[in-house]
């Protein structure tokens, strides 16, 4: 299965089941920076972006995790309910 294939059967659905609002509590391709700010005399940069699958969000403006799809070429372990 592809990334996209992975999200869509797998990631998505389970981050609705957990009970997050997919409209208003996630965040899909988020860029983001490392946090770094690089300052070269009188001149200021943020480190390079950054971009995850998933950016999920406890309340507006409190990011609470990551979610980085991958292909199922990668081993994962299975959690069981």
């Amino acid at each position: 299965m592809t990334e996209e294939d992975i999200k869509l059967k797998y990631i998505t659905p389970a981050i609705q089941k957990a009970g997050l609002d997919i409209m208003n509590d996630v965040f899909y391709e988020y860029s983001f920076t490392d946090g770094r700010v690089i300052v070269r005399g009188n001149l200021t940069t943020l480190g390079k972006a950054k971009r995850t699958d998933y950016l999920l969000f406890h309340k507006k403006n409190y990011p609470i995790a990551i979610v980085e799809a991958k292909d199922n070429k990668y081993y994962t372990i299975k959690k069981q309910d």
